[in-house]
């Protein structure tokens, strides 16, 4: 057999990627190989030009027949939770690589596997780089702050969820300290179901509310019983963080993700307050 015709069946790296989640399509975008990426998340927002392309999935599912028609020969998901989906699409016989990564330096191992997996293995390491000092320029500010104010972060109300790993870490980065530090160490969302008078009592400054694709509510946090007196509710210091911007473990978590913490670490460190987006809303940094 002629060995160039046996190596020309298929490309040296993927060059028809599916990205299951956001984040993946926008690390592609970002290193200049938004050209590779023909199916994406339904949820996908940035960047813009990326909704461009087939939505083929949800996050707990995804339309087989659709991405089996794009042909792809990369399908990238994230989470143990799309593990089913994973499964359907290796039964298609479609390769599939499934990250799990919930710290900083796990979505920055991440994007460096996923880039090489394409062969922009030089791009995704610039990335990675321009990625860290922006992190060390956040944690830098931090370090001049007056203070270092608690802060809860919460994913989800009812139940109440703490925030996942990589946003405690994002918040200790920008200079504040995590009441629910602790319920990190859980992957699974379960696992950092918190009571809500047990929050009310760690008496955190701060609460920042980030409701994955639902709008936060003042006054949710505001009636839960025994927290009238939290220093949060009290000083209304009750914020919003776009989940976009810091649910998904990519690059916007951090970028504007971990801005937008620092702003309203270093407003309340000081004493002050950002202003609410719109009357009635909870406060927060101005939406990018």
């Amino acid at each position: 057999m002629d060995l160039a015709a046996l190596l020309s069946q298929a490309p040296p790296h993927p060059r028809r990627v599916v990205c299951l989640t956001e984040e993946t399509t926008e690390t592609l975008y970002r290193i200049g190989a938004g050209d590779l990426v023909v199916g994406v998340s339904g949820f996908t927002v940035r960047p813009p030009e990326a909704r461009r392309k087939p939505r083929v999935s949800a996050f707990l599912s995804a339309d087989g027949d659709a991405i089996a028609a794009l042909r792809p020969d990369l399908v990238v998901g994230f989470s143990d939770l799309q593990a089913d989906v994973a499964r359907d699409l290796v039964r298609r016989g479609i390769p599939v690589l499934v990250t799990n990564q919930r710290s900083v330096a796990e979505i920055l191992q991440t994007l460096r596997l996923v880039t090489a997996a394409v062969g922009r293995a030089e791009a995704g390491e610039a990335l990675a780089a321009e990625l860290e000092a922006g992190l060390a320029r956040v944690a830098e500010s931090a370090a001049a702050l007056p203070r270092r104010p608690r802060v809860f972060f919460e994913e989800w109300p009812d139940p109440l969820i703490a925030g996942i790993r990589w946003v405690s870490e994002l918040l200790e980065l920008a200079g504040a300290d995590d009441v629910c530090a602790e319920t990190r160490a859980s992957h699974a969302a379960r696992g950092r179901i918190v009571a809500a008078e047990e929050v009310a009592r760690r008496a955190p400054d701060a609460v920042v509310a980030s409701w994955c694709g639902k709008k936060a509510r003042r006054e949710v946090i505001r009636a839960r019983p025994g927290w009238s007196e939290v220093p949060a509710v009290r000083e209304d210091q009750l914020y919003e963080v776009r989940s976009a911007i810091i649910l998904q473990p990519g690059p916007a978590a951090l970028t504007d993700g971990v801005r937008a913490l620092a702003g309203i670490v270093a407003a309340v460190a000081r004493g002050e307050r950002l202003p609410a987006r719109r009357e009635g809303e909870l406060r927060g940094p101005p939406a990018g």
